[in-house]
């Protein structure tokens, strides 16, 4: 890249932001334009309704973004933020956060929804600080199973049960 041009988008870095949602958009406008149309009495708008609007949005988005960023548009921090915006990354939190992550999609069938996911709701918590272990094993254990619940009743999605199987 040239360094006239990177000069020039130097502390732009929203376009990179108004890109990926044009293509979200244009992506979702184009799934939408292969769905059928199917109609009726009881659906007179269709399938594609939804889809187009939201696609045709995110493009819409995308365009005056990027136009506000050309004309000199910049963002300004948060003045609530109670971070140093100068300090180093934290790896050790991201990585303890996506060991997590991966540690329950590893053990979700295994031990199932509320035991794997009161381990990564709990081991969340421990990565980003909290001290107050019995209180965060508490609620992770009730988020966990509360959102089992959640998409067994409310959804009608069955997560896995794993060793509570005949518990839940």
């Amino acid at each position: 890249m040239s360094s006239a041009l990177t000069e020039r988008l130097r502390g732009r870095s929203e376009l990179g932001l108004a890109a990926l949602l044009g293509v979200v958009g244009v992506v979702v406008l184009v799934d939408a334009a292969g769905l059928e149309s199917l109609t009726t009495s009881a659906d007179p708008v269709g399938p594609r309704a939804v889809p187009i609007i939201v696609g045709t949005l995110l493009v819409a988005c995308a365009v005056v973004l990027a136009v506000q960023v050309v004309r000199g548009g910049r963002a300004e921090p948060d003045a609530g933020e109670d971070i140093d915006p100068a300090s180093a990354f934290d790896w050790k939190t991201l990585l303890l956060l996506i060991g997590f992550f991966l540690l329950n999609v590893a053990t979700i069938d295994v031990l199932g929804w509320v035991l794997s996911g009161a381990i990564m709701f709990w081991g969340s918590c421990w990565a980003l600080g909290s001290k107050r272990w019995l209180l965060n094993i508490v609620i992770s254990l009730v988020l966990s199973t509360a959102t089992f619940y959640g998409f067994y009743l409310g959804l009608g999605i069955h997560l896995p049960a794993g060793l509570l199987a005949g518990v839940l």
